[in-house]
């Protein structure tokens, strides 16, 4: 009977392992979902629209052939639409019925002005309507590889594999170099959640029962070896005498009651039939994931975090941090680049305003200076604060604090993008100090609206801030707009107090009989820049500048700068009757509070260069 059992656990194990297997396999199903986007007219740009993309849950994996270099990037769709908008593309949306349309988009008149392209427009080639002739002509050639408006890109030849989990509002590009067609055959792939829930148990119910099997198997072949039959009844024996069972070794024919110790087999046999099953065991174990099991537990449910909730209204940050960081390390390596070369129109693709001012004079300086210091490279990373305005629109600008390691210091700049086809630059950049104390910001993924230069709410209009510290600078505690900044902590005033003197002093000392020193500080020409803090404030970026006059007080009197190499070599000469003005420009950032607040505006950061010399 012990054996028909085993049978029957035997039996009903396969069927329950084999039931679990099935669900795993043959009968779980496709475990992807794939949609082919195919194209008959061909263009340059494949833009799919993230509602393709969203169809089905899960990530996406998107795939591209043709022969070359295959080239795919993601962005904002109106980033997307913004880009291509002087150029022919197919645009790929999903339809209402859940199919996919397909549109040949032709460019439209340009509303931001011209893209900045480094390709040449071929004046014959215009026919028909004028503007849209120009823009396809702009467009011709624009290759949007490294552009730095793409959230992230991929390049590959031949084929192209992208992995993507894009939310809504999310597009994908597709192209070859821009000039090329793009893919004509393009597929997005899904990945499908097939649940089996009773795979799990039925193969670990059908391990228990083989274990049962086995189990009374044994059972069984020990009871029959127990149980071999009757055994006949022998002839009576006659009765004899006891045998001694000590045993002479030296007397042959003796027999010894010592016989050899039979060898067991059957925990040898038991052993043997343990190992398959744990063998098999393990190879059912390891395939049995998390979707094999029946969820019996209460679903898990996210515990609530702090959030930041953007205002009603406000338009999304103009990059990601990720992005921020990209394009922050792009223009480091570029400006590196340029100061190497000392190559000014280098420079000036990735700075502007105060920052490439002061870098062109110091490349002048360089020139003629063997000696005279390099500026200090742009610290890309790591970015401690990165605060986007939020706007969709152009221009469109990000401050970013970066921490150097090596200094220990950290740097704040302003970056602006002038429209969807330039580059980021770099527009003001200044030191902050290890104490400084930056104020609440927005965190990078809702981001602040940028200030208007005259907006009245803020203690001070941003196109003031920069000549009432002038004034401070040069009158000090007479300034009506002394009491407005925050004198303690405000290093650059002590350091412009303390250099002043000092030079002075030493003019006096050679020249005060027959020449005058004086010191004057104003609002420089660039245009101020703030974006708002969560406390209704603003970080605000001005430029000053700071001339030096050294002129003659006698007619016969010459100035000489024969021994200051820096103006010698600005100014062209080494001497002059009338006089120099030397300019040093400051590019200079402020924290300025709400006009509620009892705050004052609070010096952040700054950097001062040498701009110009000239003679009076």
């Amino acid at each position: 009977m012990r054996f028909v059992w085993a049978v029957a656990a035997f039996v009903l194990a396969a069927v329950m392992i084999g039931a679990g297997i099935a669900q795993r396999t043959i009968f779980q199903g496709p475990r992807t979902e794939t949609t082919a986007i195919s194209v008959e007219e061909q263009t340059p740009f494949l833009l799919i629209d993230g509602a393709v993309l969203n169809q089905l849950p899960g990530t996406q994996t998107l795939r591209a052939q043709m022969e070359g270099d295959i080239f795919a990037s993601y962005g904002r769709t109106a980033d997307m639409e913004a880009w291509l908008s002087d150029a022919t593309y197919t645009h790929v949306t999903l339809a209402d019925d859940g199919g996919l349309d397909k549109e040949v988009v032709e460019p439209q008149a340009a509303e931001t002005g011209e893209p900045t392209t480094d390709a040449t427009t071929d004046d014959s080639a215009a026919s028909g309507d004028a503007t849209t002739g120009d823009a396809a002509a702009g467009a011709a050639g624009r290759n949007p590889v490294g552009s730095d408006l793409w959230l992230d890109e991929y390049q590959q030849t031949d084929l192209l594999i992208a992995p993507l989990q894009l939310p809504e509002g999310m597009s994908v590009l597709v192209a070859a170099d821009g000039t090329a067609p793009a893919p004509s055959t393009v597929t997005v792939t899904w990945p499908l959640q097939a649940s089996t829930p009773w795979a799990g148990p039925l193969i670990v119910g059908g391990a228990i029962l083989m274990a049962i099997g086995v189990f009374l198997y044994i059972l069984g072949i020990r009871h029959a070896r127990r149980k071999r039959g009757p055994r006949r009844k022998g002839l009576p024996l006659p009765v004899t005498e006891p045998i001694d069972i000590a045993i002479d070794h030296g007397d042959k024919g003796v027999i010894s009651s010592q016989s050899p110790r039979r060898r067991s087999v059957t925990g040898g046999r038991r052993a043997l039939a343990v190992v398959p099953l744990v063998a098999v065991s393990a190879l059912l174990f390891s395939g049995c994931s998390a979707d094999a099991w029946p969820q019996l537990g209460p679903t898990p449910t996210p515990s609530p975090t702090a959030t930041v909730i953007a205002p009603e209204g406000q338009q999304a940050p103009a990059v990601t941090k990720a992005q921020a960081e990209r394009i922050l390390t792009r223009i480091a390596a570029t400006v590196a680049d340029a100061d190497a070369a000392m190559d000014g129109n280098l420079a000036g693709t990735r700075l502007e305003g105060a920052a490439l001012a002061a870098r062109d004079t110091n490349y002048k300086l360089r020139s003629a200076i063997a000696d005279y210091a390099v500026p200090a490279p742009i610290v890309a990373k790591p970015l401690e604060i990165i605060l986007p305005q939020a706007y969709d629109g152009w221009p469109r600008s990000v401050i970013a604090i970066a921490d150097d390691d090596q200094s220990k210091t950290s740097s704040i700049m302003v970056l602006t993008q002038q429209d969807a086809w330039s580059d980021y630059k770099l527009s003001y950049m200044g030191s902050l100090e290890a104490s400084t104390s930056i104020p609440a910001l927005a965190p990078y993924y809702i981001g602040a609206p940028r200030i208007e230069p005259d907006s009245p709410f803020l203690v001070l209009p941003p196109d003031q801030v920069a000549a009432a510290y002038a004034d401070v600078i040069n009158k000090g505690q007479e300034s009506e707009y002394y009491d407005l900044f925050e004198a303690e902590g405000d290093q650059l005033r002590d350091s412009i107090a303390a250099d002043r003197q000092r030079r002075l002093d030493e003019f006096n000392k050679t020249a005060a009989s027959t020449g005058s020193l004086e010191f004057t500080s104003a609002a420089g020409t660039q245009a101020p820049f703030a974006l708002q803090t969560v406390e209704s404030g603003a970080i605000v970026a001005v430029n000053i500048n700071e001339i030096d006059t050294v002129k003659p007080t006698n007619p016969d009197a010459v100035i000489k700068v024969d021994g200051n190499q820096t103006v010698k070599t600005l100014a062209g000469v080494d001497q002059s009757s009338t006089g120099f003005a030397t300019t040093f420009s400051d590019q200079v950032f402020f924290y300025v509070p709400g006009p509620g607040s009892n705050e004052k505006i609070r010096l952040l950061g700054y950097s001062s260069d040498i701009l110009d010399a000239k003679i009076l």
